[in-house]
C-alpha cells in the first residue's frame, strides 16, 4: 500500500512562509542588535571604571605616601554621587613585609562590604565581569615605584535594568510587526489564491461533467494568465482530438471488419502450408532410415525438421508480410481510381508498406543466412586436396584472422605446439575447425572480458595429431552434453544461433578430415574437445 504524503494548501503555506521568514528576521536582527549593544554598554562601563580607578589611585599617591587615612576617606566619599561605583579599597605597600595592607576603603549606600583583595591583584589587573559586578584593581604609581592598589568594584544593576526594557520593547515591537505582516500576507494570499480556486473549480467540471467547452477566465496575475490560457488551449485541442477521435473511431470499425475476414483467409492458408509442410516432414522421416549412413546420422530426422522449423517461421512471415502488403496496395488503387484517396490514408500506407518491407528483408535474410549454415553442413571430401602444413603457423594465422571477434571477451590465448610440426592434412577444414571452435568459446563460453583462457596442446606420436583445445568459460549445459554434436542445438535460441556449428565441426573432423572429435563432458569447469587426426605416410617422414 503506497505511503500517504502530508498535503497542505498555498494560502496556508503562503502565511506559513512569510510569518517564519519574518520571525526568523526579526529574532535575528534583534538578537545581534541587543548583543553588540549590550557588549558596547559593558565597555563604557568598564572604560569608565578604569578613569576612575586612575584617578583615584593618582589622588591616592600623597595620602599613602603619607598614611594621610582620614584625608582618603573623605575624598572617598564624594563617589556616593556616582551610582556607578559601589564599594573602593586602598592597599598601602608595606615597608617592612613589602606586601599590599589594607589603608581605606569605601562602600556606597546599602551596598555591603567585600572582602579584601590583596590576594587577587595579579587577576583583577585585567576587569572581571560576573553578572551582577565589575572588578578592577589599579597600581599606585609614585616616581616609578608601585606604592600601593586601588580595588574598584561597579555594579551592573542599571545595566540589567536596561537589558530587560530593550528586551521587552523588542517582543512588543515583533509581535506588532507579526501582526501587521500576517494581515498583508493574508491580503496577497486571498489575491493569489482564488484564481487558483477557481482554476480547480473549472479543472473538476471539466474532470466530472466532460465540459469540454469551458474557459478560464483572466486574472490580474500574469503567471496565472499563463496558466490560464495554456489550460484553455489543452482544452481547445482535446476539444478537437475528441471530434477526431470519433471519425477515427468510425473508420478503424470498418477497416477492422475487413481485416478479420482477410486474417481469417491468411489464417486459413497458413493452415494448410503448415499441413502440407508436416506431411513432407513424415515423408522425410519414413525415408530417414534408408540414408543414414552412421550412428551420428541418425539425428537427420531432427535435422530435418529443425530446417522446416528454422525456414517455414521466416518464410512464413515473408509470405504474410507480402499478402499483407498486396492488399493493402490494393486498397490503395481502388482509392485512387476512386478518388477518394486522402493523405492519411496514403501516409499510413507508406507506413504499413516500410514495416511490412522491413519485415520480409529480415525473415528473407535470415532464410538465407539459414541456407548458407546448411551448406556449410554438407561438407566435400573431395573439395580441396592434402598439402604439407606447419601446424603452429596454422593456429597462428587462425588467431589473426579472428582478431576482432577474439576482442569482444578478451581471451589469453596459450599455444602450446613446436614450431617444427609439421605434417599433411586439408588445411581449409582444418582451419575452419579452429575457427569455430574459437568463436563458440568468444559466444557461448565468457560471459564478460575479464580472466578469460583458452589452452590449445598440439601432440604427435606416430600414427596420429592431437589437438587438445580448452576454455575456462561457463561450460556446457547439462540438457545438451549428450547431444552437442547433433544439428540444431544450441542454448542461444532466438538470439540468432543456429545450432549448426558444433555439427558443422563434427562432420569437418569425421569426414573432410578423417579424424575424431571427443567432447570431454567429465570435466567439471570450462569446456574441452579433444581432436585427432590420422598420419598419411608423407605426414610420419
Amino acid at each position: 500500500m503506497p505511503k500517504s504524503t502530508s498535503q497542505t494548501s498555498i494560502r496556508k503555506a503562503l502565511i506559513s512562509a512569510v510569518m517564519l521568514v519574518t520571525a526568523l528576521s526579526l529574532s535575528l536582527s534583534i538578537s545581534i542588535s541587543t548583543y553588540l549593544d549590550v557588549k558596547e554598554q559593558k565597555l563604557l562601563i568598564i572604560n569608565k571604571l578604569n578613569i576612575l580607578a586612575e584617578i583615584i589611585a593618582f589622588n591616592a599617591q600623597v595620602t599613602v605616601l603619607f598614611d594621610d587615612r582620614k584625608t582618603e576617606e573623605q575624598r572617598l566619599k564624594s563617589f556616593e554621587s556616582i551610582p556607578l561605583v559601589k564599594n573602593i579599597h586602598i592597599y598601602a605597600i608595606d615597608d617592612i613585609s613589602n606586601k599590599p595592607v589594607f589603608f581605606t576603603s569605601f562602600n556606597a549606600k546599602k551596598t555591603p562590604p567585600v572582602p579584601l583583595r590583596v590576594d587577587n591583584i595579579e587577576q583583577l589587573q585585567q576587569p572581571k565581569i560576573t553578572e551582577d559586578y565589575v572588578e578592577l584593581i589599579k597600581p599606585i604609581n609614585y616616581e616609578g615605584n608601585i606604592k600601593g592598589y586601588v580595588y574598584i568594584r561597579g555594579g551592573l544593576e542599571r545595566l540589567n535594568a536596561y537589558i530587560n526594557k530593550k528586551i521587552l520593547i523588542d517582543i512588543l515591537l515583533t509581535l506588532f510587526v507579526l501582526v501587521l505582516v500576517y494581515f498583508v500576507a493574508k491580503r496577497i494570499q486571498k489575491r493569489i489564491a482564488d484564481p487558483i480556486d477557481q482554476l480547480s473549480t473549472l479543472l473538476q467540471d471539466v474532470s466530472k461533467n466532460h465540459n469540454y467547452d469551458a474557459r478560464a477566465k483572466k486574472t490580474n496575475i500574469s503567471e496565472i494568465n499563463t496558466l490560464s490560457n495554456s489550460l484553455n488551449i489543452m482544452l481547445t485541442r482535446t476539444q478537437n482530438q475528441i471530434e477526431r477521435h470519433k471519425n477515427d473511431k468510425q473508420e478503424i470499425k470498418q477497416l477492422n471488419q475487413s481485416l478479420e475476414e482477410k486474417v481469417n483467409q491468411r489464417t486459413i492458408a497458413l493452415r494448410e502450408a503448415n499441413q502440407e509442410l508436416l506431411t513432407t516432414l513424415e515423408r522425410m522421416h519414413q525415408y530417414q532410415n534408408q540414408i543414414v549412413e552412421s550412428e551420428k546420422m541418425a539425428s537427420l530426422g531432427q535435422m530435418v525438421a529443425g530446417v522446416a522449423h528454422e525456414v517455414n517461421t521466416p518464410i512464413g512471415l515473408g509470405i504474410t508480410g507480402s499478402t499483407l502488403l498486396r492488399d493493402k496496395l490494393a486498397e490503395i488503387s481502388q482509392g485512387f481510381d476512386q478518388k477518394t484517396l486522402t493523405s492519411s490514408q496514403l501516409k499510413r500506407f507508406i507506413d504499413n508498406g516500410i514495416e511490412n518491407l522491413d519485415l520480409i528483408y529480415r525473415n528473407l535474410n535470415r532464410a538465407a543466412e539459414l541456407v548458407s549454415s546448411f551448406k556449410k553442413v554438407a561438407v566435400n571430401q573431395d573439395g580441396e586436396l592434402s598439402s604439407l602444413i606447419n601446424m603452429h603457423d596454422l593456429l597462428s594465422n587462425v588467431i589473426v584472422s579472428m582478431r576482432t571477434e577474439l576482442l569482444v571477451k578478451n581471451p589469453n590465448i596459450v599455444i602450446h605446439c613446436s614450431s617444427q610440426l609439421m605434417f599433411e592434412t586439408k588445411a581449409g577444414p582444418l582451419q575452419q575447425v579452429l575457427q569455430q571452435l574459437l568463436s563458440n568459446s568468444i559466444i557461448h563460453g565468457f560471459r564478460d572480458n575479464q580472466n578469460n583462457e583458452i589452452e590449445i596442446t598440439v601432440e604427435r606420436n606416430e600414427s596420429s595429431l592431437t589437438i587438445n583445445y580448452f576454455d575456462n568459460g561457463v561450460g556446457v549445459d547439462k540438457s545438451i552434453k549428450k547431444r552437442i554434436f547433433d544439428p540444431f542445438v544450441t542454448t542461444k535460441r532466438g538470439e540468432g544461433g543456429s545450432g549448426l556449428g558444433m555439427h558443422l565441426v563434427y562432420n569437418l573432423v569425421t569426414q573432410a578430415l578423417g579424424g575424431s572429435v571427443y567432447f570431454d563432458d567429465q570435466n567439471s569447469t570450462g569446456t574441452r574437445f579433444i581432436i585427432t587426426l590420422p598420419l598419411t605416410e608423407a605426414s610420419r617422414i
